[in-house]
């Protein structure tokens, strides 16, 4: 076993399911496959394994887990939405250029390629396909990445309750906006076709609804 991998806590069971997850693309395609948890509470990465099954927190942390055992920094992120959940992605880089790995219960806000010059091109990336019950784009703003190597010591890879750590310093963490208020204000309703199209194969018990909130 690696000294990475004993230091994160894996077991030699869970390195040989990991040693798979041998690129960024296919932990996005396994993220893609376990099934959206609607459950009120964070799964650590070694629960997420083990269930197969994850939100968006957990599958970011999930994927910066992977993604170190590859050789990349380990960063994430969250982008804010109105009226909408925020999202969280996990960031890597390729020559100089910036991907991400999510899970996400709708089709169009998970993987994207590292073809992204900076921060904010990533984040834009996402726009068009993120929007809310009410046919609203809503996607507003999003974090400077913080570096989950600070949470080492807590045990974030194999402790459900780190999550709440790592929330709150990307909360915390300097947020900038995507859009001017005149932008805002200007924004037309997203389609029926991009709105049925993100919507395929979503587990209904973990869509945010405006109306309730």
């Amino acid at each position: 076993m690696k000294r990475d991998d004993a230091i994160a806590g894996w077991t030699r069971d869970e390195v040989r399911v990991l040693d798979t997850l041998d690129s960024p693309g296919r932990i996005g395609a396994f993220l893609d496959e376990v099934s959206y948890s609607s459950d009120p509470f964070y799964r650590c990465p070694r629960r997420v394994l083990a269930d197969r099954k994850a939100n968006c927190v957990d599958g970011a942390l999930f994927a910066a887990a992977c993604l170190r055992r590859i050789g990349h920094r380990l960063f994430v992120m969250e982008m804010t939405a109105y009226r909408d959940d925020d999202h969280f992605l996990a960031i890597f880089k390729r020559d100089g250029h910036l991907g991400a790995v999510a899970k996400s219960n709708f089709t169009g806000l998970r993987f994207r390629e590292p073809i992204h010059r900076t921060l904010r091109e990533l984040v834009v990336s996402y726009f068009a396909e993120y929007y809310n019950m009410e046919f609203d784009r809503s996607l507003r703003g999003y974090s400077r990445p913080i570096d989950l190597s600070a949470y080492d010591g807590i045990g974030w890879t194999t402790r459900d309750e780190a999550a709440d750590a790592i929330i709150d310093g990307v909360v915390a963490a300097p947020h900038y906006p995507l859009l001017s208020p005149a932008q805002v204000a200007a924004l037309t309703p997203i389609d029926r076709r991009t709105y049925d199209a993100g919507m395929l194969g979503v587990n209904p018990d973990g869509v945010y609804d405006p109306a309730k909130h």
